[in-house]
């Protein structure tokens, strides 16, 4: 078998439907949409959750719970991730950032205290639990 033998299995590929090409196509005049109505117009077709008239489900069912809109999203490390930097850094976001251990859309850090530290760090607008700042005071570093 060479490559220009190839073909896809009989039936495979399809013609395109050919609409509104006159009487004799069989697809004329109404062009398959048949006749009157919302989704016989141009440009004419339902709204996502329309069912019909019918009470659509998002408002059927009963609301809970509410959203707080004062909301921050934290990225959260563990002062184990600290050790990859050298003693006496200075970490903030954006180095952080620059380090790849945080991504995305996040408001801030929060360092949490599992694992040990054996190098003194410099943390700066980072938000840390208090095992964690008693470990990383502990080694010598410094949580402004």
């Amino acid at each position: 078998m060479q490559l220009h033998d190839l073909a896809p299995e009989k039936g495979a590929r399809k013609n395109r439907k050919k609409v509104g090409r006159g009487p004799g196509s069989g697809m004329g005049k109404t062009a398959t949409r048949g006749h009157k109505g919302l989704k016989a117009r141009s440009g004419g077709n339902v709204r996502p959750g329309f069912e019909g008239g019918q009470m659509p489900i998002y408002r059927r069912l009963p609301k809970r719970g509410f959203t707080n809109i004062f909301k921050t999203n934290n990225a959260v490390l563990n002062v184990r991730d600290l050790d990859r930097f050298e003693d006496g850094a200075t970490i903030d976001l954006k180095v952080l950032r620059e380090a790849g251990m945080v991504k995305g859309q996040v408001d801030g850090v929060k360092i949490l205290g599992v694992g040990d530290v054996s190098k003194k760090f410099s943390l700066q607008n980072v938000l840390v639990s208090k095992t964690a700042r008693e470990k990383i005071e502990s080694a010598g570093g410094s949580v402004a």
